[in-house]
């Protein structure tokens, strides 16, 4: 693990210092059920509190470290985490967070020692104090392993509650439809606070890979990382694929990898030809944190030769689209996608009106619009909840229109997505002035600094007279995306 600060690991070392880290967790009074956020970069330390934590049953709470501390308050708040595990790098949004109202009572810091503020512990001194002997079993298959936050469609993340049973039928079910081989040598790339780097992490681990946690996304970095560590599969995005292809690095010898799921966006096929002749196979994929994950998923030649598609339904997975009505729809007719698996999501966390609204009769329904051809391949139409996939980050416009609209000069604003050659997407603002009041884009990027993380501020901001919108008072956002097609400014 971490080649680039050559930290090396055997399963037998990861496991003992796992072991340490529950002792440790189990010492500052954190017991099975309780809330331990994690705040860490790609890292090992991240790896050891994950099985720590499913040790001893408590539950995680992955934190993105691209949040700002109001969002990391509401996430550790709504969440009610009584511990945290960070990195020193974030010791003043600790501090920041620590006079919040939040429940965290623990605080773990990875690296440095222990020192002022008195209110942290030092990370690896607590795993000094603590043996390597196995902690008591405490979780079972349908207690919770984590809940992941997801960027809200009204505004706050959700938090998705997956069981230690959901985690092991995703791996189980990535592991029986990627060609995932014994003693492969998988590089973790996405971030661990992401589905797409926590899973094919417990993936790997699950089949005996050998497994490359890399710290660092730079395209240069991953290249080497893959001749150096003779890496076999990845899961990366479509912005980080376009950016390796495009690297100076010379001819780095990649003739080891045998594919990467590429997830986050569509491909499109001018760039699944590029890696093709990169001698990198590209299989598409279509995932939900909701479904731990896995939901179908598209070889290089579908997308060659369906450039829309995102493919058949991984093993143990159903999927079906429908009409308002429930009726399931003809092929190639467009309607709502979902899926039924046994490694759906419990449910939304102390949102039971959310997760009613989405788990209906075994089915998760996504949200998402799509259409199922004669062969079963999906493709997705458009996005019911108007999401943006800005870099592989999903960022849902109620969140950012919530700022935006309480500027004391903005009377009305709504957020689309503008096609990006950097990003795949950028989000921008249509903004309504009140009463004409003078505004520009700089005052409204200014705004958002600090309120919400920097990939969700827009890049631009529109100015309009008015909005459309439906009779029913509902804006039209496709007509948004027509006036103002891009693409966005880099």
């Amino acid at each position: 693990m971490e080649p680039e600060k050559g930290r090396r690991s055997t399963y037998a070392e990861l496991n003992a210092r796992s072991n340490q880290a529950a002792a440790a967790l189990l010492a500052n009074g954190i017991r099975k059920g309780d809330r331990v956020a994690i705040l860490l970069t790609n890292r090992a330390e991240f790896v050891e509190s994950y099985f720590a934590a499913a040790k001893i049953g408590a539950i995680v709470v992955p934190l993105n470290w691209r949040l700002v501390a109001d969002e990391l308050q509401f996430i550790l708040k709504d969440s009610g985490a009584i511990g945290l595990i960070y990195d020193l790098v974030y010791d003043a949004t600790a501090e920041t967070l620590r006079a919040r109202d939040t429940d965290v009572k623990t605080w773990i810091r990875v690296g440095g020692t222990d020192s002022e503020p008195h209110f942290r512990k030092s990370y690896e001194n607590l795993l000094a104090a603590h043996p390597c002997t196995e902690p008591a079993l405490g979780a079972s298959d349908d207690d919770l392993l984590f809940i992941m936050y997801t960027s809200g469609t009204t505004g706050r993340p959700k938090g998705v509650m997956q069981t230690h049973e959901t985690m092991l039928w995703a791996s189980t079910t990535w592991n029986m439809t990627c060609d995932m081989r014994y003693l492969d040598r998988h590089l973790i790339v996405l971030p661990l606070f992401h589905i797409g780097g926590l899973l094919p992490l417990t993936a790997a681990i699950h089949r005996g890979q050998t497994v490359v946690v890399l710290h660092s996304a730079d395209p240069d970095n991953i290249l080497r990382t893959i001749a150096q560590e003779k890496v076999n599969v990845t899961h990366i995005v479509t912005t980080m694929l376009r950016r390796i292809l495009t690297q100076s690095v010379e001819q780095p010898d990649r003739t080891s990898l045998r594919w990467a799921i590429v997830g986050g966006e569509a491909v499109p096929p001018g760039l699944t030809r590029q890696a093709a002749n990169a001698g990198i196979e590209v299989l598409q994929d279509y995932g939900l944190t909701e479904a731990c994950g896995p939901v179908t998923i598209a070889t290089s030649e579908d997308a060659r030769e369906k450039a829309d598609s995102c493919g058949g339904p991984h093993f143990h997975t159903e999927v079906r689209v429908i009409a308002p009505d429930d009726r399931e729809v003809a092929p190639g007719e467009v309607g709502e996608v979902v899926v039924r698996s046994r490694h759906i999501m419990k449910g939304y966390w102390n949102r039971p009106d959310a997760t009613a609204e989405a788990l209906k009769d075994g089915w998760l329904y996504t949200g998402d619009l799509g259409a199922i051809d004669d062969d079963g391949s999906l493709s997705i139409r458009d996005r019911k909840k108007d999401m943006v996939i800005s870099g592989g980050e999903n960022i849902y416009p109620a969140e950012v229109e919530r700022v935006i609209s309480s500027h004391p000069k903005v009377k009305e604003v709504a957020i689309i997505g503008q096609p990006s050659g950097k990003w795949g997407e950028s989000p921008v603002a249509v903004v309504v002035t009140k009463n004409g009041a003078g505004l520009n884009t700089e005052e409204i990027i200014a705004f958002c600094r600090g309120k919400i993380a920097g990939y969700k501020i827009p890049r631009h901001v529109e100015f309009v007279d008015e909005l459309p919108r439906t009779p029913t008072g509902k804006i039209q956002k496709h007509l948004l995306r027509v006036r103002f097609p891009g693409p966005a400014p880099q």
